[in-house]
C-alpha cells in the first residue's frame, strides 16, 4: 500500500516526493525543456491533478492526446497550424512531466504507466512525419493534377515515420537484449552509453556534438523544424516550399542518423557482460 498523503500538500511537500533529487538530475534522460523550465512549473500542475479524482495514468492519456493534436494541428493550412502545434508540444511535455510526479505521490508507478507513456511518445513521433507529408500536399487536388509528385511526398512522410520510430526503438532494443541476456538494466547515465574516447566512433559522436541532429527528432523539436519551414513558405509565397525541402532533408538525415545510433551501440559497452 503506498504511504498516507496529506489531501492538501504543499508544493515543498510535493516537490519533496514528486521531484527528487534523482529525477531532477535525470539530465540523460530528461527533454532540454523539462530542465530548462517545465519542471519548474510542473509541480503547480501536479497540485491541482493530486487533489482530483484523475489517476496518472490518466495524465497521461491526457498527454498522449495532447501528442496526437500536434499531427491534427499540421494538417491546418497557412502557419496557424504549426503554431498550434509547437503549443500541442508543449501541452504534451508539460503532462509529461506530471503524470510521474503524480504517480510519485500517490505512489501508484506502474509498468502499465511506463506502457502508455511509451506509446505516447512512438505515436505521436511517428504521426508528425505523417502529418507532415500530408501537409506538402498542400491542395489535396494534386492527387488528381500530379499524383507522382502527391505519391512522392506521402511515402517521404512514411518513411521519415519509419526512421524516427526505429531510432528511438534502438534503445529499447539495448533494454529488451540485457534483460533477455540476464544482464541488469542499464544505468540512465552518459557513462554506461560512453564509447571508448581513442576510437573512430568515439571521435566521430565527439564531433557529432557540434551538429547534434539526432536531438531533432522530439515532437517539440519537429514541430518547431515545421513551423520554421512554414514561416520560409510564407515569406517566399510559395505554399508549402518550406515543408517540402523540410522532407528532402529529414529523410536521409534521419536514415543517417539511424546507421550512427547504431554503430555507437555495436562499440559501446552497453551490449556486454
Amino acid at each position: 500500500m503506498p504511504p498516507a498523503r496529506p489531501a492538501r500538500p504543499t508544493l515543498e511537500q510535493l516537490r519533496a516526493v514528486a521531484q527528487p533529487p534523482e529525477v531532477r538530475s535525470r539530465k540523460n534522460a530528461e527533454h532540454w525543456t523539462a530542465e530548462l523550465y517545465l519542471r519548474h512549473i510542473s509541480i503547480y500542475l501536479t497540485s491541482i491533478l493530486v487533489r482530483t479524482p484523475i489517476s496518472a495514468n490518466g495524465v497521461t492519456g491526457l498527454m498522449i492526446l495532447s501528442g496526437w493534436a500536434i499531427s491534427a494541428s499540421l494538417l491546418i493550412p497557412g502557419i496557424w497550424g504549426p503554431l498550434l502545434a509547437v503549443l500541442c508540444s508543449q501541452l504534451q511535455l508539460y503532462f509529461d512531466c506530471s503524470d510521474g510526479e503524480v504517480a510519485r505521490w500517490r505512489g501508484t508507478q506502474s509498468p502499465k504507466g511506463i506502457f502508455l507513456d511509451k506509446i505516447g511518445h512512438y505515436t505521436t513521433e511517428a504521426l508528425i512525419p505523417l502529418a507532415l507529408g500530408l501537409r506538402c500536399l498542400g491542395d489535396a487536388g494534386l492527387l488528381r493534377t500530379d499524383p507522382g509528385q502527391a505519391y512522392l511526398h506521402l511515402f517521404l512522410g512514411a518513411v521519415l515515420a519509419l526512421l524516427i520510430v526505429l531510432n528511438k526503438a534502438q534503445n529499447e532494443m539495448v533494454h529488451a537484449s540485457r534483460a533477455l541476456a540476464g544482464l541488469d538494466k542499464l544505468p540512465d547515465t552518459a557513462e554506461a552509453k560512453a564509447v571508448p574516447a581513442a576510437s573512430l566512433v568515439g571521435r566521430l559522436r565527439r564531433l557529432a556534438r557540434f551538429l547534434p541532429f539526432h536531438r531533432l527528432l522530439h515532437s517539440v523539436e519537429l514541430s518547431l523544424l515545421i513551423l520554421a519551414a512554414s514561416v520560409a513558405s510564407l515569406v517566399a509565397a510559395q505554399p508549402v516550399l518550406g515543408e517540402r525541402w523540410l522532407l528532402y532533408v529529414l529523410v536521409p538525415a534521419v536514415l543517417f542518423v539511424n546507421a550512427g545510433h547504431f554503430v555507437a551501440i555495436m562499440a559501446s559497452p552497453r551490449l556486454r557482460r
